[in-house]
């Protein structure tokens, strides 16, 4: 009998590393070059925010206009030429607890598939992902230049995930993996199953006021994230 996989979408900041502010930077220095708007991240919360969505949060709250595709296009160009200098410098760059050993486990198994649900431009994930070489776990995934709503996003994921397993993954056999309440929201609006882990900005008490499927401090013990994951056969 073939063997049914299980699809993990993962969130890639305050989820699996933290960037140091890496990207806060590389979009500070665009805006600045580009527009003269002077450290534009201060007044945003990114956290679970779209790349695109951050880019026109900025010019409603700075230029009280909305962006151009265009002028959203452009900015990401120079986004993505800063982000690669300022990701391989910034000090503050780490994985985070248990990362590497979860993916390294997870590689191994046939039963799982691997990948990312992300509000990062697909070329701003790989710079993240490949200070720590982690592009190698994640063949697919959906991302923030795919659309600027993560709904969207989540949904190219899933499309995504079942054309490279070549078979229809059941939704309960789909876990969204994220560090946000807006993790969780992807999960439900595409019927999968929601696992937070409060490893970002958002603290374990809203995690668990909204209720996701299943809820872990971090992935230090591995132990408990094999025995969500295996609940489901």
């Amino acid at each position: 009998m073939k063997e049914t996989k299980k699809l993990l979408l993962f969130d890639i900041d305050g989820t699996l590393l933290i960037s140091g502010g890496a990207g806060n930077r590389a979009l500070n220095r665009a805006l600045q070059r580009q527009y003269g708007i002077s450290r534009a991240m201060e007044s945003i919360i990114p956290d679970g925010k779209t790349d695109p969505a951050i880019i026109r949060e900025i010019f409603q709250k700075n230029l009280q206009r909305e962006p151009n595709i265009e002028e959203i296009e452009n900015l990401c160009h120079m986004y993505l030429d800063n982000l690669r200098d300022e990701i391989q410098i910034s000090s503050g760059y780490r994985l985070l607890p248990g990362v590497l050993p979860l993916l390294e486990r997870a590689g191994k198994r046939s039963d799982l598939l691997m990948g990312l649900l992300t509000g990062n431009l697909e070329r701003g994930a790989e710079l993240k992902l490949g200070r720590s070489q982690l592009n190698r776990f994640f063949l697919f995934g959906g991302f923030g230049s795919d659309s600027e709503d993560r709904g969207e996003i989540a949904k190219m994921a899933v499309l995504r995930g079942r054309e490279y397993a070549g078979e229809q993954i059941p939704l309960d056999r789909i876990f969204v993996i994220g560090d946000t309440v807006f993790d969780i929201q992807c999960a439900r609006t595409v019927g999968a199953k929601a696992l937070a882990v409060a490893t970002g900005s958002t603290s374990f008490e809203e995690l668990s006021f909204h209720r996701p499927d299943y809820l872990m401090e971090d992935f230090s013990d591995l132990e408990d994230f094999w025995e969500v994951i295996s609940e489901i056969r």
